[in-house]
């Protein structure tokens, strides 16, 4: 499971028909399940972004989380984290999850989320999403859960 975190004042997913989840002061998540994920890759990385401590504490030093802080987190699907691009100049795809496995582990790590404390917004799955945003800091932090050990 590979997930692009980046701190923001705002962000919005915007679909045809509208916003389908907004935030304010939080973290924008944009998320690629993999094919070979497991459970324990949701609940690991859901407690790495619950528990990253990326946000400013009364001395400016980043040492809060976004919990501590009261914000909420956008959570986007994005399969194309997991395009390998080393050969050719078409990325392939062939590491991401079918859309079955990606949709429910997406539902599942929103989930573990929410029962981190945090509000989770979402975007919405297999959907042409705009995605507007403004990164705080900026501070942008790429997880791999293939490395948490």
């Amino acid at each position: 499971m590979r997930a692009v975190i980046q701190r923001v004042t705002e962000a919005a997913v915007h679909v045809d028909e509208g916003i389908t989840g907004s935030i304010e002061n939080g973290l924008t998540v944009l998320l690629g399940v993999k094919e070979t994920d497991t459970e324990r890759d949701i609940d690991w990385i859901a407690g790495k972004i619950a528990g990253l401590r990326i946000f400013n504490d009364e001395d400016g030093k980043l040492n809060l989380s976004v919990k501590d802080v009261g914000g909420s987190v956008l959570l986007v699907s994005q399969f194309t984290l997991l395009g390998d691009a080393r050969k050719g100049r078409r990325p392939s795809y062939k590491e991401a999850a079918g859309p079955e496995k990606a949709y429910d582990y997406y539902q599942k790590c929103g989930e573990a989320l929410q029962a981190n404390g945090l509000r989770v917004e979402w975007g919405r799955f297999q959907a042409h999403m705009r995605v507007s945003l403004v990164n705080d800091g900026p501070v942008t932090i790429l997880l791999d859960s293939e490395k948490q050990f």
